[in-house]
């Protein structure tokens, strides 16, 4: 789907710029491939040239030059050969000298400290940077740090494609509630929900463990679906370059009564999580204040994986709340809330939607219950 230019978006990437004296800024990562020009690379070799003043250049790929001509918010297309039958090194060479020659006597800023980054079209086999990549900019700065904060905002186009794929993730788990029964593998059931996302126009991205099976963090098995227990979806939407992260449950039969008194710990830690997270509270003290309830529920030390994180051209992306760090929690952000409990030996609960920090605090996203009784 084609998407109106986002002039919010970028407005606020060229007031960051000039802030840090950036001519431009040349980026390889996917997420800001698509966070700058809306189109969403294949196979990871693809360059934005982003100049505070002017147009964009995008760098693509030969056989994706007809996707990119209908779908990016630039008309400034530079394309380059995927297989040069004179000329034996791989493409990203190619892409690198194009944006090298588009950037010439700029002051450069790249992504040299952003340390994720969303997976390719081709998602099996992800591109990655090299150290010839950085070495191309003499003198560049690393933009990293402009680019989280201004994808930490959300404009009004960026939280209606996140809705769309909040809204995703819930039809696929309404499907899996209809559908899953006792004895069905945790792959099967993995592949209920994801076929029903790809099915529908997304890309769906699970970890599937059922009662026992519940841990953080394996690999999603063979194992049985329980009955009267919770079978965890931990899941990913990616529609139309923006994402949603979840964890969400489903149990076939009555819950056990150990589970239903650890669903209702677990549901009044989240909802005061939920009620915290409004403009201007500090990260730092979401994160205690999970932790704290949790011990107080008496599971000190829990969970072992963070509690927060935000979310939008990738599924985990700048701000991250931890205890020991800083930020704050600031209208338009788009927020991950996950606490966790985990028993020794396997099983437990975790509960993850996301949250649109708004004037009047933080607007749940995904429709599918989080109490799943």
């Amino acid at each position: 789907m084609s998407w109106a230019r986002d002039d919010a978006k970028l407005d606020r990437v060229r007031a960051l710029m000039a802030e840090s004296d950036l001519d431009a800024l040349v980026v390889r990562a996917p997420d800001n491939v698509l966070y700058l020009s809306n189109y969403r690379p294949m196979k990871g070799y693809d360059v934005v040239v982003f100049p505070r003043e002017g147009d964009p250049i995008l760098i693509v790929i030969e056989p994706q030059l007809e996707e990119a001509a209908a779908t990016a918010w630039t008309q400034d297309l530079r394309p380059f050969a995927g297989y040069d039958a004179g000329d034996p090194r791989p493409p990203w060479i190619r892409s690198l000298e194009l944006a090298v020659e588009a950037s010439r006597g700029m002051r450069v800023g790249l992504e040299m400290t952003q340390g994720t980054q969303v997976a390719d079209l081709m998602v099996g086999e992800p591109t990655v940077f090299t150290a010839d990549w950085f070495a191309a900019f003499p003198g560049a700065v690393d933009a990293s740090p402009l680019l989280a904060e201004a994808r930490a905002i959300k404009t009004e186009q960026e939280i209606d494609r996140m809705r769309t794929a909040n809204d995703l993730a819930a039809l696929a788990m309404e499907h899996v509630r209809e559908n899953l029964e006792p004895g069905m593998t945790e792959f099967e059931a993995a592949a209920l929900w994801e076929g029903h996302v790809q099915a529908n126009g997304g890309r769906g991205y699970s970890l599937v463990w059922s009662g026992e099976g519940i841990r953080t963090f394996t690999a999603t098995g063979d194992g049985p679906v329980a009955e009267n227990e919770p079978t965890l979806f931990e899941i990913w939407v990616c529609l139309d370059g923006y994402w949603c992260d979840h964890t969400k449950n489903v149990c076939p039969g009555e819950l056990e009564p150990r589970y239903d008194e650890l669903l209702d710990q677990l549901l009044a830690v989240f909802n005061a999580a939920v009620e915290y997270a409004r403009d201007g509270a500090d990260l730092p003290g979401l994160d205690r204040l999970v932790r704290e309830r949790i011990a107080e529920a008496g599971y000190p030390g829990q969970p072992s994986h963070p509690i927060c994180h935000g979310v939008g051209a990738r599924a985990h992306e700048p701000p991250y709340a931890h205890q020991a760090g800083a930020g704050t929690i600031r209208e338009g952000m788009v927020l991950a809330i996950e606490p966790g409990i985990y028993w020794e030996g396997g099983g437990g609960l975790r509960l993850e939607d996301n949250f649109l920090i708004t004037t009047d605090g933080a607007e749940k996203l995904c429709s599918y219950p989080d109490d799943f009784r």
